[in-house]
């Protein structure tokens, strides 16, 4: 317990910009520094004395969104507030099958595994992906996903995985699987802290906002059983965030706090594409919790528009994104910050000056956080 005091007094200190360092030429660097965010060179971090932070990213998301995926999860390391050079690593699966723009992107600004290995990491963290085979497993991103979660959970101190990376490991490490939902899973919800005490939830309010955007589910009940803690719930949607039974070790997520304000407005517009593609019979259902009754007057409207003009071969009207944006408010924005922020905080105390050792001395891997025992968490 006196560890995780000491952790608890570091993390709990005045306020500490923790910037990220720009060792690559990847572009998300510069796409943050015109959104205002504090970015390194490396010349200016190797002149810094503050503890360094080396970081995987292992972004197995879609070509379309791919850079988006980088910038989301990149922007909140960027938010938080701790002492240290944080040096991200992305890298992905050559299993995937991307397009040659994307797969140039990779190639040029991505790093490889074996490297990875080589040079030793602090945390990991995994995005979603997408998928069609009628089960993880057989999926081909399967194996080499499986290799990577493998190698991390003995190697880095925390493994933050994302969406469909959760429901892959947890049917890996425990044999669940996710069960399909009747209908697409999208909106924004509120939910509910399970485990006030736990230090990832700390600032954060007993209900808050996170997007979700998903096909299928796992339950509490399936988590609880194979000895996992749910940390945040939702009445309407079930999980948002469980721990392994470490507390620490790998955090799992349902929903998206990464999420820009616009990102299910993005996503919305590109299943109004597919309705006027004739892939979709209706109008897709708007995402819940998320729009404004003007978004979708708005929205409403630009459909009749563009219904009328197709039917008449009339020019057909855009989509009226930007209008509807200025709507759209990110009520998850101080949620997902503070729970990035207080992982980033636990990984940096207990982690290993050595990138190569999981964790500092004193620690003990299968209890990080000194909390199993106590009958508050």
């Amino acid at each position: 317990m006196c560890l995780l005091l000491h952790c608890l007094n570091l993390h709990n200190s005045a306020p500490r910009h923790m910037p990220l360092v720009a060792h690559s030429s990847l572009p998300t660097y510069q796409r943050l520094r015109d959104r205002g965010f504090e970015v390194l060179t490396l010349e200016q971090a190797q002149q810094q004395m503050s503890r360094e932070l080396h970081i995987g990213l292992l972004n197995m998301m879609p070509d379309a969104a791919l850079a988006t995926t980088e910038q989301q999860f990149m922007g909140l390391i960027a938010d938080s507030d701790l002492a240290a050079r944080i040096y991200i690593y992305p890298f992905s699966i050559c299993e995937l099958n991307r397009g040659t723009n994307a797969e140039e992107h990779v190639r040029r600004y991505y790093f490889e595994f074996d490297t990875l290995v080589e040079q030793g990491l602090d945390a990991l963290i995994i995005t979603g992906a997408n998928v069609i085979a009628p089960t993880l497993d057989r999926e081909p991103i399967w194996k080499p996903l499986i290799k990577v979660s493998d190698w991390a959970e003995d190697n880095v101190a925390s493994i933050l995985c994302s969406c469909l990376a959760s429901h892959a490991l947890i049917k890996h490490k425990y044999g669940i699987d996710r069960q399909p939902l009747p209908q697409k899973q999208w909106g924004v919800y509120s939910h509910e802290v399970q485990r006030s005490e736990h230090p990832l939830l700390r600032g954060v309010k007993a209900h808050f906002d996170t997007p979700h955007s998903r096909w299928n589910a796992i339950t509490s009940l399936q988590l609880e059983q194979a000895g996992l803690s749910v940390l945040a719930e939702s009445e309407e949607v079930g999980i948002h965030m469980a721990v392994s039974p470490d507390l620490f070790r790998i955090v799992y997520t349902q929903g998206h706090p990464e999420y820009d304000a616009n990102s299910l407005l993005k996503e919305y517009k590109r299943e109004v594409f597919r309705y006027q593609n004739g892939e979709l019979e209706s109008p897709p259902p708007y995402p819940e919790n998320y729009l404004s009754e003007q978004a979708v007057e708005i929205t409403g409207r630009f459909l009749d528009q563009w219904e009328k003009a197709a039917s008449t071969d009339d020019v057909l009207p855009k989509f009226p994104e930007k209008e509807i944006a200025q709507s759209v408010v990110n009520s998850w924005k101080d949620a997902g910050e503070s729970i990035f922020n207080n992982w980033l905080g636990l990984v940096h105390d207990l982690s290993s000056l050595d990138r190569h050792k999981q964790f500092a001395p004193r620690v003990d891997p299968d209890d990080p956080l000194t909390l199993r025992d106590s009958a508050s968490v």
